[in-house]
C-alpha cells in the first residue's frame, strides 16, 4: 500500500499543470518556431530594457547576502544534526556541482564566448578594434565576469535556502516551503502550487534546451572531426544513445549513477584542461589566466552593475543580464540537486563550494581553451574568430585542430559532452521528479522515467523543428516573478536562521550551567 501511495505521489495538480503548459509551449515550438522565438523575444527583450538594472543589483545583493551567511555567526551552523557528516567526499561533492551546473555550458561557450568577445568586443572600453591585444585582454576578463560568481549566486542561495529548510526545519523538497517564514506553514495552496509550477516549466524549458543545444555541439563534433553528416539521423541517435545510457545511471539511482558519472566528467575535464596546458602556448595560458584574474577582481563592482545605455547598444543585455535571468530561471533546478548532495556540509563550505569552486574551474578551463584560441589567432594567422562567428557548436573542434593531438582531444571533448549531457538529464529528471511528487527526496522511478522521456522528446522535437531558441528564450521570462520568490525565501531564511541560533544558544548556555551543577554536586 505505501509503494503504491509512492507512485501516486506525482499526480497532483503540480505535475498536471506543468505538464499541460509545457505540452502547449511544446507544440508551439514544433508548429510555428518562428512566431514562438518572435514573440519570447519581444517579452524577453522587453523585460530586459525595462528591468535589467534590477537583475544585475538583485545578483550582487545575492552574492552579499551568501557571504554574509558564510563568514557572519550563522557560518557555522551545519545543514543537519550538529554532527551530521557530509555523505560525499570533496571531490565527489564537487564533481556533482560542477556537472549539474554548468558543465555542458562551459564546454560548448569555453572556447566560442572569448573568441565572440575577441571578434567583437564590449563597447566599453573605447574604440578597440576587433583582433588586436587590446581586444584579446577584454575579451578574456569579460568571459571570466560572464561565468564568474555571478552565475552561481543564485544556485547557492536557493540550495542553501533548500538546505537549510530539508536539514534543520524538516520541511518538503519544494521552493515553496522555503517561504514558510513569510507566507506561514500552512495555508495559500494556489501561491504555493503557482511557485512550485513555476520552477517545474522553468526547469524543463531550461534542461531541454540545453540538452537541444548539447547535441547539435556533439553532432557538429562528430561533423567536423570524422567529416560525416551531422543532420537530423545523427542528432536523434544522439539523443537515443543519450536517453539508455540516462536510464541505466536512473536505475542505479544517486548514489552510484549521478555520483559515478560526475566522478568522470571532472576526471576528463582535468585531463583535457592538463593536455591542453603542456600542448599548447603553457607560459601564455598562464599569463593569460592571471591577468584576466586580475582584470576581473579589479573591476568586479563596476562590472556587476554596468549598463550600455549610453553606448546605445544591446551588450549588457545580450551578455550578463541573459546570463543572470538564465540563473533565477534555472536557480530551482540547480540548487534542489545542490541541497539534496549537501547534507552536513556547514554554511560557510556550502556557500564556499558552491559561489567559489565551480567557477573558478569555469574561469581555468575558459583560461586554457579560450586562451588558446586567442593564441592562434593573434599570433599564428589561423581565423577561429570567423569560425565561431559562423557556427558556435563548432567553436572548440575548431581549436583543437590547430594544436598538436587535435583529433585524440577533440574525441576526448566529444566524450566529455555525452557524459555531461547524461549527467544533466539524469539530475534533471531527479530534481524534477520530487518537485512533482510532493518534495519527495527520492521520488518513484516512474516520475523519472516520465520526465526524462519528456524532455528527451521535447528536445528532439524543437531541434527538428528549429523551435529551440524560442522555447530557451521562452523560459527566461519567468525569471522576473521568480526573483520576487527568491527574495522572499531570502527574508524567510534569514529570519529563521536568526531564529534558530538565538535557540541553540540559549540551549547551550542551559547545558553548560546545567552541567557546572552537576559538576558542582559531584564535587561536593
Amino acid at each position: 500500500m505505501e509503494n503504491k501511495k509512492k507512485k501516486l505521489k506525482f499526480m497532483n495538480s503540480v505535475f498536471w499543470i506543468s505538464f499541460i503548459i509545457i505540452f502547449v509551449f511544446a507544440l508551439w515550438g514544433a508548429l510555428a518556431p518562428e512566431a514562438l522565438a518572435t514573440q519570447a523575444n519581444t517579452i524577453y527583450g522587453s523585460i530586459a530594457s525595462t528591468f535589467g538594472w534590477f537583475y544585475l543589483v538583485f545578483v550582487l545583493a545575492l552574492i552579499v547576502f551568501n557571504f554574509y551567511l558564510a563568514f557572519s555567526k550563522y557560518g557555522s551552523i551545519r545543514l543537519g544534526g550538529d554532527n551530521t557528516k557530509p555523505k560525499y567526499s570533496l571531490f565527489t561533492w564537487l564533481a556533482m556541482l560542477f556537472s549539474c551546473g554548468f558543465g555542458v555550458s562551459i564546454v560548448f561557450w569555453g572556447v566560442a564566448e572569448p573568441m565572440t568577445h575577441f571578434g567583437s568586443p564590449p563597447p566599453f572600453e573605447g574604440d578597440i578594434q576587433a583582433g588586436t591585444a587590446e581586444a584579446a585582454r577584454e575579451a578574456m576578463w569579460s568571459a571570466f565576469f560572464n561565468n564568474g560568481i555571478h552565475q552561481w549566486a543564485s544556485f547557492t542561495f536557493v540550495g542553501l535556502a533548500i538546505s537549510y529548510f530539508i536539514y534543520r526545519q524538516e520541511e518538503r523538497s519544494l521552493m515553496s516551503d522555503t517561504m514558510n517564514y513569510v507566507i506561514g506553514d500552512t495555508g495559500k495552496k494556489p501561491l504555493r502550487n503557482a511557485v512550485d509550477i513555476i520552477a517545474v516549466i522553468a526547469t524543463v524549458m531550461g534542461v531541454a534546451t540545453t540538452l537541444g543545444l548539447s547535441v547539435l555541439q556533439i553532432s557538429g563534433g562528430l561533423g567536423f572531426v570524422f567529416d560525416f553528416s551531422s543532420g537530423t539521423g545523427t542528432q536523434i541517435l544522439i539523443v537515443i544513445a543519450m536517453f539508455l545510457f540516462f536510464m541505466v545511471s536512473t536505475l542505479s539511482g544517486l548514489d552510484r549513477g549521478i555520483k559515478y558519472l560526475s566522478n568522470i566528467n571532472l576526471g576528463l575535464a582535468l585531463i583535457l584542461m592538463i593536455a591542453v596546458l603542456i600542448i599548447g602556448p603553457t607560459g601564455f595560458l598562464l599569463e593569460t589566466i592571471t591577468m584576466g584574474i586580475g582584470d576581473y577582481l579589479q573591476n568586479f563592482f563596476q562590472a556587476s552593475l554596468r549598463m550600455d545605455h549610453y553606448t546605445q547598444t544591446t551588450w549588457v543585455q545580450d551578455w550578463p543580464i541573459y546570463y543572470w535571468a538564465w540563473t533565477i530561471a534555472w536557480s530551482p533546478f540547480v540548487g534542489m540537486f545542490v541541497a539534496r548532495i549537501s547534507r552536513g556540509r556547514t554554511v560557510r563550505e556550502f556557500v564556499l563550494g558552491v559561489m567559489v569552486s565551480p567557477p573558478f574551474i569555469g574561469i581555468i578551463w575558459i583560461g586554457i581553451f579560450g586562451g588558446t584560441a586567442v593564441h592562434l589567432d593573434l599570433f599564428q594567422g589561423t581565423n577561429i574568430a570567423g569560425a565561431v562567428a559562423e557556427d558556435t557548436t563548432t567553436a572548440l573542434f575548431s581549436m583543437l585542430e590547430n594544436i598538436p593531438l587535435g583529433t585524440i582531444l577533440s574525441i576526448l571533448s566529444i566524450g566529455l559532452l555525452f557524459t555531461f549531457l547524461v549527467t544533466s538529464a539524469d539530475s534533471a529528471t531527479f530534481v524534477l521528479g520530487m518537485m512533482t511528487s510532493k518534495g519527495d527526496t527520492n521520488p518513484s522511478l516512474i516520475v523519472k522515467i516520465i520526465w526524462g522521456t519528456l524532455i528527451a522528446s521535447l528536445a528532439v522535437v524543437l531541434m527538428i523543428s528549429a523551435g529551440l531558441d524560442g522555447l530557451q528564450t521562452a523560459s527566461l521570462i519567468g525569471a522576473l516573478p521568480f526573483s520576487i520568490v527568491l527574495f522572499v525565501a531570502a527574508v524567510s531564511l534569514l529570519k529563521t536562521i536568526r531564529r534558530d541560533y538565538k535557540a541553540t544558544r540559549k540551549r547551550q548556555e542551559e547545558e553548560r550551567i546545567r552541567k557546572q551543577i552537576e559538576d558542582h554536586h559531584a564535587n561536593n
